[in-house]
């Protein structure tokens, strides 16, 4: 019989209520009881879905509050001293979050003696996904250790339910790959002691009855670094024979295995899985690598993009798979965990008929998945209305005349060399651009939005609802510019930004003003935490009808006579943060939105703003696992970006904004981007990140985080000035600016009046101590 699988479910809800329980626990309106009661009611619910679809190996352990390598790390005891746990038992709710977020002054922390100052983990993305996790700090005095086997009691839950499910763990390797050491030395040389730890979990998940074990491996898909293969064999071969009867499932996902195809093949594991979607070239090296005496688990549903599957096609893989060897050892599941897609379709009833018809969310995969599997057992003829109908909707979408734009495409095939380029190097630009500003050395500045408070959220509902005119509307959003214009220029920020009030989403916004994009209402996907973001559709050619930002930010120049910044989102950001369509190259799409931001780029120099930001934040997040393909995405990354940015004048000031990602393998591609200042995210890393920029001696202005705004903790003006004091030490200040890490939508007014003021004062310091 062949499996139906799945890796893992989405965590947050179909309404959202593990954001709604989260954000009501930490404000103190609900109890730690309620939010664990929600968080199980989530499980039931999640794995109540798959068995209902007829998924066969449902996961568990896949949840978490905040983020799964958070818990595997407080499941091991790879706890930092200074966030109030005792060495003794599972870490508290209290110990969690201030890992997560740093600490805030609640009683919850002062009773488990949390200190004050406690900051939170760094935070990067999940490979090449847009989830971001919590980096673990390890070091050799950790004595790691199973305090709380979750994995065992996730199984024992569900066992209570009635259904026996796969337990999922991020692999002992994988782990340490995620982790950073604070003592200077190499994660994985903590395997050995690491281990036996895992060992304990899973001779605790067998004694809870578990047949199956899913073994989150998905650094084989990477270049791996020295020592890693060993550090593979050791590890298997020790969890192996520490619980003899269970069936671990090596899972890989996000590429292909490539060079550690004979490395996985040769690991003592019950069965493999690996994603066919992006890498189905795989298959067959798969084939002829995989002893015969294993199972082979095929991941053909997307589980990262929300296009429906062509299931002749998946099936034709599946029957090459049985034909094979593995008829009788065969599952079938999604190429990853459907944690990066929405939960369901069925709410989406705005959605244009024939554009829904070719989407897929979770529950649609789950039974894609569940209808595959049943094929191969029972014949093709038991699916025929369900090929049949994918048959159809693939043609539908290959004949939509609505795809295609003959104005986009001509618009691409006029593009010239020059247009990527700006008219003078840098060195000339800053003289030009330093007599129109006239900042003085340090410029303070924000990176783009401010509170999207109650007021804000209500606004925009009740004109979504028809309870306020546009006219109403717009003076509200009016009266919040001017106040926080106003607000800024009392506390003595050199760089004003708008706010962005009438904006929604960094991406959303746009997308809802460009053609080719289409939107859901309930597309929720976690990004971290509580964060959530509904990802746009985008499904045809993309093209800018008419300017987006010019009057809010024309607007808020006429308030000052300080520098406004004009806001936008670059073309990266915007194919990286959508689910984008396949039919097409992603570069095309890519430079489609970069010819449309590069019309409003050059509106709003001529509406006469002098700086304009375009953030990237997801340029390193795009950058492919394996080393070999690498240059050609960076080749089109950045001629988008510059395709965007280059139509300016020399004295218009362009920025761009990254964060939460690692910078040191693309540092030169950033300078190659010729942004005239960079935002980057440093607060967490205590400026680690910065010394890429160090190394490569980047040639530009870099403005690095001084406040985390992901940390609900205001740091002091001293502990700022800190950070830009060991900033000086590596970047001349002339090329520094003061900023937070990113944008201040998520927090409250009083947290970012009080950091905002503290980052004035530490500017001010640091230049009086640089006279």
């Amino acid at each position: 019989m062949t499996i139906a699988a799945t890796l893992g479910y989405p965590r947050i809800g179909p309404k959202r209520e593990l954001k709604t329980a989260l954000e009501a626990y930490w404000s103190g309106t609900s109890s730690e009881a309620e939010l664990h009661g929600t968080a199980a009611a989530l499980r039931r619910s999640a794995q109540a879905r798959q068995q209902a679809s007829g998924i066969n190996h449902i996961p568990s352990g896949d949840f978490a509050l905040y983020d799964h390598v958070l818990e595997t790390a407080c499941a091991f005891a790879a706890i930092p001293e200074g966030y109030g746990w005792s060495g003794e038992g599972p870490p508290s709710l209290a110990t969690l979050f201030a890992l997560a977020r740093g600490a805030r002054g609640t009683e919850a922390e002062r009773a488990a003696g949390i200190p004050r100052d406690a900051v939170a983990l760094e935070m990067t993305k999940w490979f090449d996904t847009n989830y971001h996790y919590l980096v673990p700090r390890l070091s050799a005095a950790m004595r790691f250790r199973l305090v709380a086997n979750r994995w065992a009691e996730a199984f024992s839950e569900a066992l209570a339910e009635g259904r026996r499910t796969r337990p999922v763990l991020v692999g002992p390797v994988s782990f340490l790959l995620l982790s950073k050491r604070e003592d200077g030395g190499h994660p994985l040389d903590l395997l050995p002691s690491l281990l036996p730890a895992y060992a304990e979990a899973l001779r605790g998940v067998a004694e809870a009855g578990a047949a199956w074990v899913q073994m989150d491996e998905p650094f084989l898909v990477t270049d791996l670094p020295p020592g890693a293969a060993e550090a593979y064999r050791t590890a298997y071969r020790t969890l192996a024979e520490a619980a003899p009867g269970l069936n671990l499932l090596l899972a890989t996902y996000f590429d292909r295995l490539a060079d550690n195809l004979p490395l996985a093949a040769e690991l003592p594991v019950a069965g493999l899985h690996v994603d066919l979607v992006r890498a189905p070239g795989q298959l067959e090296p798969v084939l002829a690598a995989l002893p015969k005496d294993r199972w082979l688990s095929l991941g053909l549903v997307d589980g990262r993009n929300i296009w429906r599957t062509d299931l002749r096609s998946a099936l034709a893989q599946a029957r090459r798979a049985a034909e094979a060897g593995f008829a009788r050892q065969l599952m079938v599941a999604p190429s990853c965990s459907l944690l990066h897609v929405p939960h369901s379709l069925t709410p989406e009833t705005e959605l244009d008929p024939a554009l829904k018809r070719r989407l897929a969310f979770a529950d649609e995969k789950l039974r894609e998945v569940a209808l595959l599997a049943r094929a191969l057992d029972e014949g093709e003829a038991v699916i025929a209305d369900a090929l049949a109908e994918s048959d159809r909707v693939l043609a539908e979408m290959q004949a939509d005349p609505r795809l295609s734009d003959p104005a986009v495409a001509a618009r691409l095939a006029a593009v010239t060399p020059e247009m990527e380029r700006r008219r003078s190097p840098y060195p000339q630009r800053a003289k030009a651009q330093a007599a129109r500003l006239r900042l003085p050395k340090l410029p303070v500045t924000s990176i783009g939005s401010w509170p999207q408070t109650a007021e804000v959220r209500a606004l925009r509902a009740r004109l979504a609802r028809g309870e306020m005119d546009k006219n109403a509307y717009e003076a509200a959003i009016e009266r919040l510019t001017a106040e926080a214009i106003r607000w800024q220029e009392q506390i003595g920020v050199d760089v004003l930004v708008h706010g962005e009030f009438e904006r929604n989403d960094m991406v959303k916004h746009f997308g809802e003003q460009l053609s080719g994009f289409a939107f859901t209402r309930h597309g929720w996907v976690q990004s971290y935490g509580s964060r959530c973001v509904a990802p746009p559709i985008i499904w045809a050619d993309v093209s800018r009808p008419a300017p987006m930002t010019v009057r809010w930010s024309s607007y808020a120049q006429s308030l000052t006579g300080k520098p406004m910044k004009g806001m936008l989102t670059g073309p990266v950001t915007m194919l990286q943060w959508s689910f984008a369509r396949t039919d097409i190259p992603r570069e095309t799409i890519c430079r489609q939105i970069a010819l449309a931001i590069r019309d409003e780029v050059q509106d709003l120099e001529a509406a006469g703003i002098p700086i304009i930001q375009i953030d990237e934040p997801a340029f390193r997040e795009g950058l492919p696992l394996r080393s070999a393909d690498r240059p050609e995405y960076l080749r089109w990354a950045v001629a988008c970006f510059r395709l965007a940015s280059s139509g300016v004048r020399d004295e218009t000031q362009i920025h761009t904004h990254m964060c939460y990602s690692e910078f040191n393998d693309v540092i030169a591609h950033i300078a190659a981007m010729d942004a005239d200042v960079i935002s980057i995210e440093t607060a967490r890393s205590d400026m680690e990140l910065l010394q890429a920029f160090l190394d490569f001696d980047y040639p530009n202005e870099i403005g690095p985080g001084v406040w985390d705004i992901h940390s609900p903790r205001v740091p002091s003006a001293e502990e700022m000035a800190g950070l830009l004091r060991r900033a000086t030490s590596r970047i001349p200040a002339e090329r520094l600016w003061v900023n937070p890490d990113c944008g201040c939508k998520t927090r409250g007014w009083p947290e970012v009046k009080a950091a905002m003021a503290n980052m004035v004062q530490a500017a001010r310091r640091l230049r009086a101590e640089l006279v």
